[in-house]
């Protein structure tokens, strides 16, 4: 038998406002989860993110309103906090609000942050979480983020920094034994195989960059922590990228060397 399919989600009464953050995972649509394609097409708005893949937004329904609310490097299709109004602003006229973001709207997603201001807003917010970039794109990498003999951890950073920001704990990242993975780092590759070298973690430590991880057109350059800056500059990549850096990356031939 059969388990038994839920109901979409209903309209949102006047005084009962909700908005659903969605995660649309790494980038290939089969990752999607079937809750987060099940609200989605449920929605009456969507706010979406640059990094959602088209075959994604394909899924949202013709009568629904789309609203695009991208972020590149130092180029904001809105400022954070206009978002935060945006949300607040629909979920009150009684739409059934869907925002839509990369990966998982809890990793470096500010999905906290619109989650934290909606709830201020004394509005209801259900997260749909998605697999994140760490995940999805390792493992279709052929890297594993852990393993017993090589990584008994795994820490995740992001290479953006607001101004002011205190900077990351260089010391604790070098440590043996654990796999590093880097959000957005691409513009600071250099300065963290410097930062990390500087630390303690050898100079020969295996890392990869990954430009469009679980995509078609997914790109991976290998190479010892010191060359990689250099080796990414070289092949001319372009974000979104992923950075890994780890003993796990010597697997990676073993695991990818018989795939079709």
């Amino acid at each position: 038998m059969s388990a038994a399919r839920k109901p979409a989600p209903r309209r949102a009464k006047r005084g009962s406002a909700r908005v659903w953050l969605v995660g649309a995972g790494p980038g290939d649509p089969e990752l999607l989860t079937l809750k987060a394609a099940r609200v989605l097409a449920a929605a009456d708005v969507v706010v979406h993110d640059r990094l959602v893949a088209p075959e994604i937004l394909a899924r949202i329904p013709r009568r629904a309103r789309r609203i695009y609310a991208g972020k590149q490097r130092d180029r904001h299709a809105m400022k954070q906090v206009e978002i935060n109004r945006l949300l607040a602003r629909l979920a009150r006229q009684g739409r059934r609000v869907v925002r839509l973001k990369g990966g998982d709207p809890f990793v470096f997603g500010r999905g906290g942050e619109e989650a934290l201001a909606l709830a201020r807003a004394g509005i209801a917010c259900e997260v749909i979480p998605g697999i994140t970039a760490a995940t999805g794109v390792a493992a279709a990498a052929g890297i594993p983020l852990t393993h017993r003999a090589l990584a008994q951890a795994c820490v995740l950073v992001t290479g953006s920094r607001r101004k002011g920001a205190p900077d990351l704990d260089w010391k604790g990242l070098a440590r043996p034994g654990q796999t590093i993975v880097v959000y957005m780092g691409l513009a600071g590759l250099e300065r963290v195989a410097r930062e990390l070298i500087a630390h303690g973690l050898p100079p020969r430590t295996p890392a990869a960059i990954i430009q469009q991880g679980t995509m078609p057109a997914q790109r991976v350059v290998e190479g010892p922590l010191a060359a990689l800056p250099r080796r990414a500059a070289a092949a001319r990549l372009r974000a979104p990228t992923l950075i890994l850096i780890g003993g796990v990356l010597r697997l990676r031939r073993l695991l990818t060397a018989r795939r079709g």
